[in-house]
């Protein structure tokens, strides 16, 4: 048997008797991957298993996540820190090796997969970064991305629109390749599944090409050797068996149930394997080591080399390693009075912030100009204009989001993506995947109420707030005021693990006289901003431009001698997470006579209110009228915020 085909085999059988001990996990990928891996992981992927978090390394994406397995046996030969041990804790609690791989889980992990196809936009985002850094620093960001995909990802609509923008702006240096076996879970292909894959790529603009026998080496070789000398993304259609070796090879049985007994037997005979379980011959450690490990070790020491030499190494290093601090001083801040729309607000400070940050870097979903987030000068990201700060990401707002994971995974840019409120349920699995990966991505949402006016209900954001604000390690906030704006996008900026979504309106906020309102958002996430004139007889609370509407019943009600405090609440999270003397001061246990006002859905409120509050809210889709006539019919006024005080003092009186 030769070298790499008894690799190759020790590949397979460490990732097959895993997923058996587990009695969990997917044989199917595995056997049909293991050639195509093994070929790229040994003769092109520059990896340094000792330090895996190399900046120039090339990048790796399992796409189809569900082949872990395998990812997790290749990790382990080639020297990774991932033991025989973790390899027999496949899918346990705690362990290296979980169900599916996940970004800091796994030392060589680069990204967290599983949802199918947004391993290809992840992938194309360290593309996307590889470009623009290349651009900068030369061949200190010189490295490939490769990703493996299967037909469950291509199925996926977000293969589309990932592809679309790696063949648009010629990403050179990203390599797919295709495990084309025409087997998904439930059956054939066939049933659902016709295009063809290679003729679709090439529209996108990849060079493509076709290898016929998934376990042959050389070809495979051969054909991503064709593709790293492309001047265009490429894409290797690779024919495979799903399965091979086993009784149910070629069908959907072997999908994701584990080998028996009887199963394994048979795969170890056609394999001609004669190791103990988890136990691989030396020779092949050897190999591994031989074609991974150090030549990924040579090539990182040559680029520490050249690194040394560089006048551009400090910078590099600062992008990729130091943490991002604002000077707030260097901030506009805004006077009392002062008022403009959320989004233009937030261009405003976008852009001061841009003098602080020179590597940050994002777009819109075609929206740029309504959501008001270019970088003045910053240029257009192109396949001729890779410095461009501005990225077109196109009408395509689920790939923008998984572009934006992947570039931030890759590292050295701050990535920020926007799109109307109402679209954020177009990328609400990107979003899902940024706060699972602890990616400090921006997303900036505006247009954020039912105030959008005359577009009428399918451009007026209803449940997206509350929907959002239901994702763990997300910050959700929806700043009331300008100095509130500057808060939350000091906020997006210096955070290094939890992504940001900011809800930004498209009519006018007004600035309070709150002097701290900035400080408290950043270190509270809600404060009072109007204390009581008198005896405290309620509390309203508010988000937004309702703020400002708040404030306004407030002072209607102090006429009436009936005294309440208003209260921003731009960040819900952040104030539940305090410690509960700072929430009595702000909510008096003692005052149950609390009211919010925000124009959506009242999920989550409760929280804050409580069984005796109310909420001033919706449950209703909007309508087309004017932003006014849109307020007024869903009963966002003064008038009804101060007669809904009465009702809820009379009620818990009578209570009382």
């Amino acid at each position: 048997m030769d070298e790499d085909k008894r690799n190759i085999h020790a590949l397979k059988m460490l990732a097959v008797e895993a997923i058996s001990k587990a009695n969990s996990g997917h044989p199917g990928i595995v056997l049909s991957v293991a050639p195509m891996l093994y070929t790229l992981a040994t003769r092109h992927l520059v990896v340094d298993p000792k330090d895996p978090t190399w900046i120039n390394r090339d990048r790796f994406v399992l796409s189809a996540g569900h082949g872990s397995a395998l990812l997790y046996s290749f990790l382990h030969l080639a020297g990774f820190d991932v033991s025989v041990d973790d390899l027999k804790r496949f899918r346990q609690k705690s362990s290296k090796t979980p169900g599916h791989p996940e970004f800091r889980a796994t030392p060589g992990v680069d990204a967290t997969t599983g949802p199918l196809g947004q391993g290809l936009g992840m992938a194309v985002g360290m593309a996307v970064a590889q470009k623009k850094l290349a651009a900068q620093f030369g061949p200190l960001m010189d490295h490939h991305t490769y990703a493996i995909v299967g037909d469950g990802d291509l199925m996926e609509g977000i293969s589309h629109e990932a592809a679309e923008f790696a063949g648009i702006n010629n990403l050179d240096k990203l390599i797919v390749l295709y495990d084309s076996n025409e087997i998904s879970l439930d059956g054939p292909t066939s049933r659902s599944f016709k295009t063809n894959q290679r003729a679709r790529f090439e529209a996108y603009g990849f060079d493509t090409f076709k290898v016929e026998d998934g376990d042959d080496v050389e070809a495979i070789d051969q054909a991503i050797i064709k593709a790293k000398k492309s001047s265009k993304p490429g894409f290797i259609e690779i024919q495979t068996i799903i399965g091979e070796g086993t009784p149910d090879q070629g069908t959907n049985k072997v999908h994701g149930a584990p080998l028996n007994d009887d199963a394994l037997e048979m795969l170890r005979k056609n394999l001609n394997w004669h190791e103990q379980p988890f136990s691989v011959p030396e020779d092949v450690e050897e190999s591994f080591q031989t074609k991974v490990t150090e030549r990924g070790k040579k090539a990182h020491q040559a680029w520490k080399d050249q690194l040394a030499s560089s006048n551009l190494s400090s910078q590099l290093l600062a992008d990729f390693e130091e943490p991002i601090l604002i000077d707030s001083q260097k901030l506009t801040k805004f006077e009392i009075g002062q008022k403009d729309a959320g989004r233009k607000v937030g261009h405003t400070v976008m852009n001061e912030i841009t003098e602080q940050v020179p590597n940050l870097v994002g777009g819109a979903a075609d929206l740029a100009s309504s959501t008001k987030t270019s970088i003045d000068d910053g240029g257009t990201f192109s396949a001729d204009n890779p410095l461009g700060k501005n990225i077109p990401f196109g009408v395509h707002e689920f790939g923008m989001s998984t572009i934006m994971n992947g570039m931030a995974l890759h590292g050295g840019l701050k990535v920020f993506g926007s799109t109307f409120a109402v679209f954020s349920d177009y990328l609400k699995a990107g979003i899902r995947l940024s706060a699972l990966q602890k990616l400090p991505v921006i997303y900036v949402f505006t247009h954020d109420s039912i105030a959008v006016g005359q577009d009428g209900p399918t451009h007026q954001p209803i449940e997206q707030l509350a929907g959002l604000q239901s994702i763990p390690n997300l910050n959700v906030l929806r700043p009331g005021s300008p100095n509130e704006i500057v808060a939350a996008w000091k906020m997006a900026i210096e955070s290094t693990d939890r992504p940001t979504v900011m809800f930004l309106s498209r009519q006018d906020i007004q600035e309070m006289p709150t002097d701290n309102s900035a400080d408290l958002l950043q270190k509270r996430g809600g404060y009072v901003t109007n204390f009581e004139k008198g005896k405290l007889s309620a509390i309203l609370l508010s988000t937004g431009t309702e703020l400002e509407l708040a404030k306004t019943a407030q002072q209607e009600l102090d006429k009436q001698n009936i005294f309440t405090r208003v209260v921003s609440m731009p960040d819900q999270a952040k104030f539940l997470q305090q410690d509960i003397l700072y929430r009595e001061s702000v909510l008096p246990n003692n005052q149950r006579k609390r009211i919010a006002v925000e124009m959506g859905s009242p999920l989550g409120w409760a929280n804050i209110v409580g069984l005796d509050g109310d909420i001033i809210g919706t449950e209703n889709f909007g309508e087309s009228a004017t932003p006014d006539e849109v307020i007024e019919d869903f009963d966002f006024t003064v008038d009804h915020i101060v007669s809904s005080v009465k009702n809820l003092l009379f009620k818990m009186e009578k209570v009382g």
